[in-house]
């Protein structure tokens, strides 16, 4: 995926040496309900074994981050979606969401999947529907800890 300038100046970048891990630990475990609580060393192999992508200003500072898990040929898994409080209401989210799309759709692959409680408004327009009830499971591995 080549980097992604808007006219206003954020950038998208697949450059996985450009994610700050302290600020993305921060955001997760602080903040997002997913999340909450996950030890640094758990986000750092979370994002060793995906494919990360960053949000950008124009000095160089991180404003959001996404993960796609994927097996690269016909489904991925979209993840750890998450935009600084400071920057949202600014289309930042659906841009990202929007550009991750159609980056693995032109790839090829067939499902993109996420799990979400509260952003559905986020990701609906860009082509995500509630997956049909009855035919989907779930191994929740918490649960066995």
């Amino acid at each position: 995926m080549s980097d992604e300038i808007r006219v206003d100046g954020y950038e998208l970048s697949a450059a996985r040496e450009r994610v700050d891990l302290d600020t993305v630990h921060r955001w997760l475990s602080t903040d997002a309900y997913w999340a909450l609580g996950r030890p640094l060393e758990q986000m750092r192999a979370a994002l060793d074994g995906s494919e990360p992508y960053g949000v950008y200003d124009r000095d160089g500072n991180q404003v959001a981050v996404a993960r796609v898990v994927t097996d690269g040929a016909v489904f991925a898994y979209l993840c750890d979606v998450y935009v600084d409080p400071a920057h949202r209401g600014r289309g930042i989210g659906g841009w990202l969401v929007r550009h991750l799309r159609d980056h693995y759709a032109a790839r090829g692959l067939n499902r993109f999947l996420l799990v979400t409680r509260d952003a559905h408004d986020v990701y609906a327009p860009h082509g995500f529907a509630a997956v049909e009830p009855g035919r989907w499971m779930e191994c929740d591995l918490r649960a066995l800890r």
